[in-house]
């Protein structure tokens, strides 16, 4: 494997990172985790030993990934987004059994300053706002903001929002085609 690491990052072995993924200051990696190829982590990242990030994922400073994050492909986590695995944690209880997963899915944002509640899902090209607070699932394509967070408008998978209402709409920036129906979007074709 042919990664970077900064001198003063710490990685502990074993831990699996991906060919072309960059490590930058007084980050650590802890043993065990999987990190996938082309990823990038910015200054003082925390990466738990039972986390898993897919390739291609942007970490900005300061955040720590606890065990029980999931991030898909793509992902980009603003800086100081901060992520919590216990729903109601005491420091003179260990509750290590109790750790809730939160899976990012592909292609989604987390603004910076976002809190993610442990047990949420965000959804494949989902954007979360600067300072919301995650409580519950946010489906694919919503922009949820706010305290707490609450879907707010659809996005487009290159970010921008998508036209109000329901039915067929096109992105006003890159004009890839969707269907609003209801509480969901789908794209019209398969993009990937």
């Amino acid at each position: 494997m042919t990664y970077w690491a900064h001198a003063s990052a710490i990685v502990d072995q074993p831990a699996t990172i991906g060919d072309g993924t960059k490590i930058w200051h007084f980050c650590h990696v802890m043993s065990g985790a999987a990190i996938g190829p082309h990823c990038v982590f910015g200054q003082n990242v925390f990466v738990g030993g039972k986390v898993r990030v897919g390739a291609g994922c942007k970490v900005q400073n300061n955040v720590s990934l606890y065990d029980g994050v999931e991030l898909e492909d793509e992902v980009f986590i603003g800086p100081s987004a901060v992520f919590t695995n216990v729903i109601n944690p005491r420091a003179f209880i260990v509750r290590k059994d109790e750790y809730r997963t939160t899976c990012v899915g592909r292609g989604a944002t987390i603004g910076a300053n976002a809190t993610v509640v442990c047990g949420s899902r965000i959804g494949a090209y989902a954007f979360v706002g600067a300072g919301a607070v995650v409580t519950h699932d946010v489906p694919a394509y919503g922009l949820a903001l706010g305290v707490p967070a609450r879907v707010v408008a659809w996005v487009c998978r290159c970010s921008a929002r998508l036209p109000p209402g329901q039915g067929r709409v096109s992105c006003p920036r890159c004009g890839l085609g969707y269907e609003i129906a209801g509480e969901g979007v789908l794209p019209l074709a398969d993009e990937d």
